[in-house]
């Protein structure tokens, strides 16, 4: 709990001669003060929130308006939700590679790596019934975050992640694949680039990749168009589920992407309430499968949604050659490197003599 006491936060400036005047948390106001530019970062400025109210840090959402005319979202992410609980996923977050240390880990014990390295304490996975001891003993050391969700049958992805409303509550979450593992190719992890892009941003944020048409089958894919003065982000305007390329050519082309590459999905979110919402109806109203990029779309046309290319690469493990080209990819960018090369070359050269 924070309380009278001077919080900082870097903040979206929409206009160059306004500054944010006035806060509510949850309904009741607080001080703002504006703090003084020491550097700029792109479209941020620094802001003082001086609270006289007790505030759950853990699930603060602020909002602010300047002059009544311009308002601004900040979103703290403390929460994350990975779904397992599709069919023929379930087994695919307890497989065991080496990572990029060394060490042999189960898939799922490197997703929840990322997600404490960024910061997050608090994660609940959903699993099929009599999954539980399993997964436990695949946590390692990170089974103390862990809360279990089970879903009873699999009805959907919609519905799988609806499982844990109560988990999520009324807060800003990360939601992560299960069957996804994913490399970093800046200094901070990928999970981490997009928690700071939401934070920042104050809205939902999907994490995307240039992807060829040939894999579209696999993905939901975005179309917008990109932010002006940016480079990695996407004003989201329209989701489709595995679209096919015809569909995509028609709907989903992006300015500045030559022909044939889609923003697709990379496997992780940063979600509003307002998903959760838009979920509970459409299960409520439709008796069949609900698949989360239907919730993206209409969310598209009720609120700010952004997309964020990641500065790395996703491996999906449930496809075929999944899991050996995502040990490749650890294996060649880890410790292991130079072992590993040579070994290929071997390999390699005894299959030709064959």
């Amino acid at each position: 709990m924070l309380d009278g006491r001077n919080v900082l936060f870097f903040m979206r400036r929409r206009s160059t001669k306004s500054h944010p005047t006035v806060a509510t948390y949850r309904n009741r106001p607080m001080t703002v003060r504006t703090g003084r530019v020491v550097r700029r970062t792109g479209t941020t400025i620094p802001v003082l929130v001086y609270s006289t109210i007790p505030v759950d840090y853990s699930t603060m959402h602020l909002r602010f308006e300047t002059l009544g005319r311009f308002c601004f979202d900040i979103m703290q992410i403390n929460r994350a939700l990975i779904t397992a609980a599709g069919p023929g996923q379930s087994a695919l977050p307890l497989q065991r590679l080496v990572d990029r240390d060394g060490v042999e880990k189960t898939a799922l014990e490197m997703i929840l790596g990322k997600v404490a390295r960024a910061g997050i304490e608090s994660v609940a996975i959903v699993i099929s019934p009599g999954n539980e001891d399993a997964y436990r003993r695949a946590a390692g050391s990170f089974i103390d975050r862990l809360t279990f969700v089970t879903q009873s049958e699999p009805t959907g992805y919609g519905q799988a992640i609806l499982c844990a409303k109560s988990f999520l509550g009324n807060s800003p979450f990360l939601h992560l694949v299960g069957d996804h593992l994913y490399l970093s190719s800046h200094t901070k992890g990928c999970v981490k680039q997009l928690i700071e892009v939401a934070s920042a941003e104050g809205c939902s944020v999907s994490g995307v990749q240039a992807t060829r048409e040939t894999m579209l089958p696999f993905f939901g894919a975005i179309g917008g168009f990109r932010l002006p003065q940016t480079e990695r982000l996407y004003d989201v305007k329209r989701v489709i589920e595995k679209p096919t390329p015809t569909i995509a050519e028609q709907e989903l082309t992006i300015a500045g992407f030559r022909s044939g590459i889609y923003l697709c999905f990379f496997g992780m979110h940063v979600l509003t309430p307002t998903v959760l919402e838009i979920l509970e109806r459409l299960v409520a109203t439709e008796n069949r499968p609900i698949a989360l990029a239907e919730a993206l779309n209409e969310l598209a046309n009720r609120e700010r949604y952004l997309a964020c290319e990641i500065q790395g690469q996703r491996y999906n493990i449930g496809v075929k050659y999944g899991l050996l080209n995502t040990q490749l990819a650890l294996s060649l960018s880890g410790v292991d490197r130079e072992r590993v090369l040579s070994d290929m070359v071997e390999l390699l050269a005894s299959h030709r003599s064959t």
